[in-house]
């Protein structure tokens, strides 16, 4: 459920962490700095007010958030696509708040291994959430997440579905994900866990990240971008050093499979 700070803002930068950790058969953990943004979608027109000389919408700035990187990658506006895609998984409620974690271009750079769509209903509460996952290889594909009975979503609540998209090399496409994300005490917390077997009892790999939202202000993002310049370049280039790092301690690799035939993947249908 959204807190306070969120209804009276459509846009956060939100600074924390990001863990990845591969427990299975040999253990290899990381953990980085980063930036990201959550942007209020359903109040698209109220976004432009946060535009500087820092900061823009669909604007050339040092920092920047462009449609083009998100849903149709075409450019055109965000909310449409994604009521599209809950029309198509027939899945019903009456929508409020629409909101968008995800990394933001960084002197025109980004790469998103995965942003998070925050779909609440009219009272507020969570009801679904879309998980936008992008490879190194220039694919994607959405994981549309609910709870059972489509129920709110709480922080106690795992959303799982089975894993039917290529995102490492080393990982096969088999096996389930399981999601969780946390709201309270101010610092969202959203995790996912990767099983190879639907019948293994622990995850092979536990990823998270936790951050600390804040109305976004320019002195508070130049003092992140001051602090991490280089943070989506470092996202891509952190990506192949731990990759290299687990070739040299004999992961296998493994080719490109072929895409799944549908773009977009529905826990409460399979």
């Amino acid at each position: 459920m959204i807190n306070d700070t969120t209804r009276q803002e459509s846009l956060l930068l939100c600074r924390g962490r990001v863990m990845h950790a591969r427990l299975r058969p040999f253990v290899h953990r990381f953990v980085y700095r980063v930036f990201c943004l959550r942007l209020r979608l359903d109040q698209p027109d109220d976004l432009a007010r946060y535009n500087s000389w820092l900061f823009g919408v669909e604007r050339a700035r040092p920092v920047s958030f462009r449609a083009c990187d998100h849903g149709a990658r075409d450019g055109t506006a965000l909310l449409p696509w994604l009521v599209g895609v809950l029309e198509a998984s027939e899945l019903r409620f009456e929508r409020g708040a629409v909101w968008l974690q995800c990394f933001p271009r960084v002197f025109g750079y980004v790469f998103n291994p995965v942003s998070f769509w925050l779909i609440h209903d009219k009272g507020g509460e969570l009801r679904a959430l879309l998980a936008e996952v992008n490879n190194t290889f220039g694919q994607r594909h959405q994981y549309l997440l609910t709870a059972p009975n489509a129920e709110p979503i709480q922080a106690s609540t795992k959303l799982s579905c089975k894993k039917v998209f290529h995102v490492s090399p080393f990982c096969a496409v088999q096996g389930l994900y399981e999601f969780e994300l946390d709201e309270r005490a101010g610092q969202p917390r959203l995790a996912i866990d990767y099983f190879d077997s639907e019948q293994e009892l622990s995850p092979l790999l536990r990823t998270a990240i936790v951050v600390r939202p804040e109305p976004l202000r320019t002195r508070a993002l130049l003092a992140a971008l001051l602090s991490m310049p280089m943070m989506t370049f470092g996202v891509m280039l952190r990506i192949h050093l731990q990759a290299f790092k687990l070739w040299r301690q004999g992961a296998k690799y493994r080719s490109k499979p072929p895409l799944p035939q549908d773009e977009v993947t529905h826990n409460f249908k399979l």
